[in-house]
């Protein structure tokens, strides 16, 4: 996991270490899983839930990842996109 910060937002960038570095293509698709994004801090999946609730932007990468993100409400099943069957899902907080 990697928190990027930037004026008032907070990115979480959370991959699954299987897949980092990694780049996974299917049809025009084409995923890249840069290190200098997502490597930071190394944490087991469920020890990333204060992080993710505090994100307002979150990008998801692989099954644990992605999964964590569900079921905490972050992401909507319907809403991941598999590319080489490895899931990715993005997210943005919008406050009105």
């Amino acid at each position: 996991m990697k928190i990027h910060k930037a004026q008032k937002e907070v990115l979480v960038a959370l991959c699954d270490r299987a897949v980092i570095g990694k780049t996974f293509r299917e049809g025009e698709l084409r995923m890249k899983v840069f290190e200098r994004f997502y490597r930071g801090t190394l944490l087991e999946v469920d020890d990333c839930d204060p992080y993710l609730m505090e994100a307002t932007i979150g990008n998801f990468v692989g099954k644990d990842s992605v999964g964590k993100a569900v079921e905490l409400g972050l992401v909507d099943r319907e809403n991941v996109l598999t590319v080489e069957g490895v899931p990715h899902a993005q997210m943005i907080k919008v406050y009105l």
